[in-house]
Order: structure tokens, then C-alpha cells, then sequence
């Protein structure tokens, strides 16, 4: 292997194929009828990883592509909790308004954490550690963006009764939706929650295993793991409660009353 953590030969492919149809007959098999989108989704990882991967050997060693480059994943999460929460695509009117309200909440979750990070000088103001520390960020943002927000779309849509009870004896809007809102959005960080108890004890995550396989002691795998869990934890809180005030206030679901 040298210094490669994985084989980058004809057995990783070899693997690949045989895990995709793996999960393939799993979906078909068990009648969730998830076959085709695992296929899918493993042939646009595939694709996506490897032009990401080309990219970032130009990208990392420039700080200002690296900045560009965290600025695209910013936009691709935006889009994607923009779609997620709403349940609507970029071709429904009033895109735009969703999409930044999602970037709202994406960038006010994990900007912080980042910024945090680098001006401590506990990360190195280095492409190729901003572009990965800022990546976990920003998609743990996005994640809990995207599952509060359809836990509110989903809840608030099966309880308009509450919401409109609640406008009759005199709430605002806002108060009126957040009384569903703030309990059905906290369910959002069960995930990041539990994984932040438990690691370790269940679990190894990415950060401590890529700094074992890298070379790095336990000591260091340990410190990188609890600065990304605990800053992944930081974004997400952040993130759930942005959406959730964006949501009360009529900025992302077009159905509440404003």
C-alpha cells in the first residue's frame, strides 16, 4: 500500500462494483425499492469524488482557490437544503428567496466554527486543511438544515390546525408556529447528539480513523476527532435554530402564515 490508506489498484474497483450490487439486491430484495437510486448514487459518487479529487490537487495549494472552492461547496449545500426543505425545485417561483434563506442558515452554522478554527490557529490557514475542516462543517450544516427543515414541513403541514388555533386566541405568526416548531426541530440533532456521546465507545468516526491510518498517534487522532465532533455539534445547534426562526417567519415555506 505504501503511503496510500487504500489499494488505488484494480481490486478497489473490483470492490466498489461488488458492494454497489451488494446494496443493489439489498434494496430490491428487501421490497424498500431502492435499487436504482443506490446504483445512482454510487456511480455520482464515483464521478463526483474523482473530478473533486482532480480539482483539489490544483485547488489546495492556493489559498485563494481553496476559498473559491469552499465558496462553491457553500453554494451546492444552499441549493441542496433549499430543495430539501422546501420539497420545491430551483425551476418553482421564488427560488431564490429559498435558496438564500438556506444559505442563511448553512453559512450562520458552520462560518462561525470555521472562522473560529482558523483565527485560533488550531487549523493551519493552509489549503488542504481549510478545504476538509470547512467541508465537514458545512455539510454537517446542511444535514441538520435539511432535517429540521423537513421535519418542520412535514409537521407543521399535519398540525395547520395548532397553528391556526394558536392565531385565534392572538399569537403572532412567528409564536404561533415556533409552539410546533421548536420540539419537532430539535429531533434534527438526535444524530450529531448521539454520535457525539458514543464515540469511541461504539463508534470510530472518519477524522480519528484517517489520522490513524495517516500515521498520527492515538493522541492526535483523539484531538482531531473531538474538534471536529464538537464543532460539527456547534454548526448544526446553529443551523436547526436559523431554519427554525426562518421557518416561523415565513421565509422558507411559502404555506405559514406570515
Amino acid at each position: 500500500m505504501g503511503t496510500s490508506v487504500v489499494d488505488l489498484g484494480p481490486r478497489l474497483a473490483v470492490v466498489l462494483v461488488l458492494l454497489t450490487a451488494l446494496a443493489a439486491v439489498g434494496g430490491r430484495l428487501s421490497g424498500l425499492g431502492q435499487e436504482r437510486p443506490v446504483v445512482v448514487a454510487a456511480l455520482r459518487a464515483t464521478v463526483q469524488l474523482a473530478a473533486v479529487s482532480a480539482v483539489l490537487l490544483a485547488v489546495v495549494g492556493s489559498l485563494w482557490l481553496s476559498s473559491a472552492f469552499v465558496l462553491l461547496m457553500l453554494t451546492v449545500a444552499a441549493v441542496t437544503a433549499a430543495g430539501r426543505v422546501s420539497g420545491l425545485t430551483l425551476r418553482t417561483p421564488g427560488a431564490p428567496r429559498r435558496v438564500a434563506a438556506a444559505a442563511l442558515a448553512v453559512v450562520g452554522g458552520a462560518g462561525p466554527v470555521v472562522g473560529l478554527v482558523l483565527a485560533s490557529g488550531t487549523v493551519p490557514l493552509r489549503g488542504e486543511a481549510v478545504v476538509p475542516v470547512a467541508g465537514i462543517l458545512i455539510g454537517g450544516a446542511m444535514t441538520a438544515t435539511s432535517l429540521a427543515g423537513r421535519r418542520l414541513r412535514e409537521e407543521l403541514a399535519g398540525r395547520r390546525g395548532e397553528v391556526e388555533a394558536a392565531l385565534a386566541l392572538g399569537l403572532l405568526p412567528r409564536d404561533a408556529v415556533l409552539l410546533v416548531a421548536r420540539p419537532s426541530a430539535a429531533t434534527a440533532l438526535v444524530p450529531p447528539l448521539d454520535q457525539t456521546r458514543t464515540v469511541g465507545l461504539v463508534t470510530l468516526p472518519g477524522a480519528y480513523v484517517g489520522v490513524l491510518l495517516g500515521g498520527g498517534s492515538p493522541l492526535a487522532a483523539g484531538a482531531a476527532q473531538l474538534l471536529v465532533l464538537v464543532g460539527l455539534l456547534a454548526a448544526q445547534v446553529a443551523a436547526v435554530w436559523i431554519v427554525t426562526e426562518l421557518v416561523a417567519r415565513g421565509q422558507v415555506l411559502a404555506f405559514l402564515p406570515r
